[in-house]
């Protein structure tokens, strides 16, 4: 693999990791394709856990043989072990994109199936029946089983994702849609929904529930209704939030961009972080497909849109085809998109490069087919 890596032409020979560094920076000095780092990867094996990268440390490209090599020099101290899951340093390791950007993905969301989320106690009301409560306010939960003194994260649904058709697709809706009408079949032609059964709204097939934290709360009084104050709020909590148990569901920072050898027939771009019109550069979008379907963070991906169906009228005008020819158009580069979160059969990416925005229906395909 290593043989066929392509290496830039003005690569330096080492580079000096500096704060504020991404690991997709540093491959792109190296790489044309960064999604190569792993190919030629090579720690000091003196080094405890060279998959770490700090400010100070010191990236150098070598050749041995004839073949490319990246190697890493420790610039500094040494990491501290602090317990089993936990490690600190006098300087943070550099992650695989920027983190700010994909923190709240990371820590503040996930992906619950359809029994734990049907089974999740939930909001019945806020104190004075007010529609939100914020820091220090009282609110009510129903079905919860806690004691007083406990806490919890409240969580609102923000998207569904419903699987239907055959062979089964995943498809996103909103959930302000989910007792309204919603459209089951994705046109790929016409890049729109058309509508089937609309008096059947609910979805079919859930596969997954995305919630989002927007609330800490402390039972004061537990019971067949709980009585919670409110500790910390990102967000106003309502009737009809759920509440999940604080838990570390643990994350990675420190992945590297990679391809899978082969991607997954029918991947694609499910939704846009709230924006129709498409994302662009270190914006976040959800995908069809999660570890069930082998994609781990780090993956990378090419997102293509569609080219549609036209009818070629003028062909037909100067008689080189028939009346009844149409063509596709080619489909069209949007960008790269890096996985760095991922769930049963859904994930989530990060727009890292392209000249045009990446759009929900997007084609995921493998990063070399960028060109």
């Amino acid at each position: 693999m290593a043989q066929d890596v392509a290496v830039r032409s003005d690569h330096p020979d080492e580079y000096v990791v500096v704060k504020g560094d991404t690991l997709w920076d540093i491959s792109g000095r190296f790489l044309d394709k960064p999604w190569q780092w792993p190919a030629i990867w090579h720690a000091n094996p003196q080094i405890e856990n060279p998959h770490l990268i700090y400010p100070g440390d010191v990236v150098s490209l070598v050749y041995i043989d004839g073949v490319p090599q990246l190697q890493l020099r420790r610039g500094g101290a040494d990491t501290v072990r602090l317990s089993p899951s936990i490690r600190v340093t006098d300087r943070d390791a550099i992650t695989a994109i920027p983190f700010s950007s994909i923190e709240p993905f990371i820590k503040d969301l996930r992906i619950v199936g359809p029994e734990e989320f049907e089974a999740l106690p939930y909001v019945v009301a806020n104190k004075e029946e007010r529609m939100n409560a914020t820091y220090s306010d009282i609110t009510y939960a129903r079905g919860l089983d806690a004691q007083v003194g406990d806490e919890f994260i409240v969580a609102r649904l923000t998207n569904i994702y419903d699987s239907f058709g055959s062979p089964p697709e995943i498809r996103r809706v909103n959930p302000k849609d989910h007792w309204k009408q919603v459209a089951n079949v994705w046109d790929r032609d016409q890049h729109m929904y058309n509508t089937v059964e609309p008096w059947d709204s609910r979805p079919k097939n859930p596969v997954g529930y995305e919630l989002y934290e927007v609330s800490r709360v402390r039972v004061t009084q537990a019971g067949e209704i709980s009585v919670m104050e409110i500790i910390r709020d990102r967000a106003e909590v309502k009737p009809g939030d759920v509440i999940l148990p604080v838990s570390d569901m643990g994350y990675l920072s420190t992945f590297y961009p990679s391809a899978m050898d082969e991607v997954p027939e029918g991947l694609r771009i499910l939704g846009t972080s709230g924006q129709k019109s498409g994302v662009g550069l270190y914006q976040i979008v959800s995908i069809n497909g999660g570890t069930n379907q082998g994609i781990e963070a780090g993956n990378v991906f090419s997102a293509f849109e569609q080219g549609q169906k036209v009818d070629d009228r003028s062909g037909y005008r100067w008689g080189s085809f028939s009346k009844e020819a149409e063509v596709r158009l080619p489909d069209i580069y949007n960008g790269l998109v890096m996985v760095f979160r991922t769930f049963d059969d859904i994930s989530y990416g990060m727009v890292l490069s392209g000249k045009r925005v990446v759009t929900e229906y997007d084609m995921l395909r493998h990063p070399d087919e960028r060109l």
